[in-house]
């Protein structure tokens, strides 16, 4: 290398400087740089499963040869992602990286369908040929599930009674790296020493209810892709009072006796009218007799002729079945055949007779 001084400077450190210039200027004359000089401008990069994520790299160096570009994730023993010269791909690709990398010639990677298991830390190195040292950097790249709308889940009733405890739980169906807030009637909870959150923030608990927590509650879930928010849910605390507890007490007892009283109650059976018995059956079982002492009609006169104005009165008497007994012709009583209207007619006839010859 030749050195040529121009002029000789006064100081030590004038000359070392300008020894160190024209170094340098005879360096860049000849085309030879010591090192590959790389620049990243994100260190970090954020995406979502199924969406795709650019590893964005740059150098510069004055060699004509092209690049060797290797990407590699970190791990506990480092994964090879990919290795090039230039844009042409070495060597065979891993089976879970075919068909979703694509390298470009400043040394940027880009990835396809992006999967939670790509997220990491990625080393890149950047090395020529005629270059001294080889340019080195890393990206990391976070890959996340977008959040589906959350919702409140509740151990007991939403209508409370005053001094009762409650928890809310905010769930959601998919999602990474949640972080939950809550927030009542539109704003932040405030310091309550009745208030408890979990270590995540996903429970809050609220003991000994009162009035004041008669509101409408929600909860705000976010990660790094984006912030979703609750539908509303409204917790109503009543205070019970004399009325009630009288109505309550009253009305759990009148349900025991009612309860009670249909264990007990039997259906009473129904009394069964008596069946109507027919003519003849009736006749069978009474008989119809004339009593020899029969008291006389009355007689009236009427155009000179004595007149009977009056019935003798009947005397009905009973007979149980199996009885015999003489009717008023002097025939034994047969309840098979009874007897017959003209047998009542001529008896009673006779009757009458022997009450004229009677009466004459």
């Amino acid at each position: 290398m030749k050195i040529t001084l121009m002029a000789v400077p006064d100081s030590k450190t004038n000359i070392i400087n300008w020894i160190l210039l024209m170094l340098c200027l005879d360096i860049f004359r000849t085309g030879a740089v010591l090192a590959v000089n790389m620049t990243l401008p994100n260190s970090l990069i954020r995406s979502t499963v199924g969406d795709e994520a650019l590893l964005s790299v740059d150098f510069v160096s004055f060699s004509a040869d092209p690049p060797v570009i290797k990407w590699q994730l970190r791990r506990e023993k480092s994964v090879t992602v990919v290795q090039s010269i230039g844009t042409n791909i070495v060597g065979t690709l891993r089976p879970e990286y075919r068909d979703r990398i694509l390298i470009f010639q400043n040394g940027s990677l880009l990835l396809h369908n992006l999967r939670l298991s790509d997220e990491g830390t990625y080393d890149v190195e950047i090395s020529i040929t005629d270059d001294t040292f080889t340019g080195e950097g890393s990206v990391t790249l976070t890959v996340d599930e977008p959040l589906s709308r959350p919702y409140i889940l509740m151990e007991s009733t939403s209508v409370l009674e005053r001094s009762e405890n409650v928890v809310l739980n905010c769930s959601h169906d998919t999602g990474t790296r949640a972080e939950y807030r809550w927030v009542k009637g539109g704003e932040a909870l405030g310091d309550d020493s009745r208030l408890r959150l979990s270590h995540d923030g996903k429970l809050l608990t609220i003991t000994r209810v009162t009035l004041a927590d008669d509101d409408v509650y929600g909860c705000v879930v976010e990660n790094p892709v984006g912030v979703v928010t609750s539908l509303p849910i409204r917790l109503a605390v009543y205070k019970r009072s004399s009325i009630y507890t009288i109505l309550s007490t009253g009305g759990i007892f009148l349900l025991i006796t009612l309860v009670t009283i249909c264990a007990c109650w039997t259906p009473s059976k129904k009394r069964r009218r008596p069946t109507r018995k027919s003519f003849s059956r009736f006749y069978n079982q009474r008989t119809v007799t004339c009593n020899s002492d029969v008291a006389p009609p009355e007689v009236a006169q009427r155009n000179g002729k004595n007149t009977v104005t009056s019935l003798y009165v009947l005397q009905q008497k009973d007979l149980s079945p199996g009885d015999s007994s003489v009717n008023s012709n002097g025939s034994a009583w047969d309840p098979e055949h009874p007897p017959s209207y003209n047998n009542y007619v001529d008896s009673l006839t006779r009757a009458t007779s022997q009450a004229n010859q009677l009466q004459v």
